[in-house]
């Protein structure tokens, strides 16, 4: 197996199972399955290209690891078994200890998200995607509106968020995480 960068070997060094990060086929199945590819700045799959080439500042920088909603689709669908999303929360530390993410968008995007999965134990789309780019972006998303009304029409996208059965057990595990977090 050939060397790798610098900057891949300090990813692969800090996420449990990402020596598979060094076979990476590029295949895309990862951005493909993506619920929030639209809104990244690269796919995981552009991601891990720029990881390779060393591109750490353009990688650090990035929107993409913000913008994981943590869903593992792309882990679970990777015919290498890529750990994708935890390499996502590996470039979140590492962007955040070089100071190179956008102090107000990413971290909020993540926030708003946790919130959703605190209070009703799934993301709520709609109201991530409003409060997100109201805050963030209003002008950029005009354009979608006819999208999201026909997404609604055909019981796409929900107008108002469901609450998962067990709530009450989901808070009890993530406390115990943030417990655990924090020793």
């Amino acid at each position: 197996m050939a060397a790798s960068a610098p900057f891949q070997s300090e990813i692969v060094a800090a996420t449990p199972g990402a020596e598979a990060l060094r076979c990476c086929l590029q295949c895309g199945t990862c951005g493909g399955s993506c619920p929030s590819g639209p809104d990244m700045d690269h796919t995981p799959r552009a991601l891990f290209a720029l990881v390779a080439a060393g591109e750490r500042d353009a990688v650090l920088r990035s929107n993409t690891p913000w913008y994981c909603v943590s869903c593992y689709l792309c882990t679970v669908r990777c015919p290498q078994a890529i750990p994708i999303t935890d390499i996502m929360y590996t470039l979140k530390r590492l962007s955040v200890r070089a100071g190179l993410f956008d102090e107000d968008a990413a971290p909020d995007f993540s926030e708003t998200f946790i919130g959703f999965v605190e209070k009703y134990g799934r993301s709520f789309e709609l109201g991530l995607a409003t409060r997100y780019h109201l805050t963030h972006r209003p002008l950029t998303k005009i354009g979608h509106g006819p999208m999201a009304l026909g997404m609604m029409l055909k019981d796409r996208l929900a107008v108002r968020p469901a609450r998962i059965k067990g709530i009450a057990q989901l808070r009890a595990v993530l406390a115990k995480a943030k417990t655990l977090e924090g020793a």
